[in-house]
């Protein structure tokens, strides 16, 4: 199904809609009952995960029937839902709060990840900030732009071509595997800036912008990775996984590598690929 301005807006609107209901209230404002822990301590989810994606999946349903619709929190209850990915004519893939862990603890960076997908290619993808209300969008035919409510559209570039030692980018080390993390950390000191902001929706807004030049995906699963991918691509960038295969959002092992530019990321994986993979 085509996604014209009309099925965009109301697509937006959902998302929005959803963070002014289900999220932002629940912001700063959690009881202790209302986080538990997935698969550590640091892996949370929030009544405003679950609300949220509840809430998104719904108007998803009612816009597009028949649509595959795979939430982080509904994966976590049905493991076998992402492997429907790559099957799909049309799949929504849905982060409601990415960056639980920040928005847990009362930290304002967290957001709302979309993406549209066709047999696991992006075609579509936002990523929402709730807390400033704007976005960032793009479609497989449309460069990637920021978005604020009463206001022009904004269209948005990665930044040029730098020197490694000039670059500045997202690893979230933590992720690494313990006997690989010290040859990873080790390439820290090449860089000008390598951090983590435990929240891929804002790191992939920073690196569509031009105000970062790569990102490194440890574990890339669907809903933090797919819309990044798009967004970033349609801003002149570039993802592969550092084995060279194409990205697809049916994958989930593997370091996913985006980049500024096609030069940048082939520089990036020759220092990556021999300590991570």
């Amino acid at each position: 199904m085509p996604f014209t301005p009309a099925r965009e807006a109301q697509i937006v609107n959902l998302i929005r809609r959803a963070a002014r209901t289900e999220i932002l209230p629940r912001f700063r404002a959690l009881s202790e009952a209302e986080v538990t822990a997935k698969s550590g301590p640091d892996d949370l989810v929030t009544q405003a995960d679950t609300a949220a994606e509840a809430m998104i999946a719904r108007g998803l349903g009612a816009l597009f029937p028949g649509a595959l619709i795979v939430g982080e929190e509904a994966a976590e209850a049905d493991r076998s839902l992402p492997d429907r990915i790559a099957e799909a004519e049309l799949c929504f893939i849905v982060d409601p709060v990415d960056g639980t862990w920040n928005f847990a603890r009362g930290l304002p960076l967290f957001g709302v990840i979309l993406a549209a997908c066709r047999f696991g290619e992006p075609v579509w993808a936002m990523i929402h900030d709730p807390v400033c209300d704007d976005w960032i969008s793009a479609a497989e035919d449309r460069p990637t732009r920021l978005e604020r409510p009463g206001r022009p559209h904004r269209p948005l570039r990665m930044g040029p071509a730098r020197e490694i030692a000039e670059m500045s980018g997202f690893v979230p080390l933590s992720l690494v595997p313990e006997d690989r993390r010290p040859a990873v950390a080790a390439l820290f000191p090449e860089f000008r800036r390598a951090t983590s902001l435990r929240c891929s929706a804002h790191e992939y807004r920073l690196l569509a912008q031009g105000h970062a030049d790569f990102c490194l995906g440890v574990d890339p699963k669907p809903w933090d990775h797919a819309a990044g991918v798009l967004l970033c691509r349609q801003a002149g960038g570039y993802a592969a996984f550092l084995d060279g295969a194409p990205y697809t959002a049916a994958r989930r092992e593997g370091y996913l590598l985006t980049a500024a530019s096609p030069d940048c990321w082939a520089r990036l994986a020759e220092r990556f690929g021999p300590v991570a993979v």
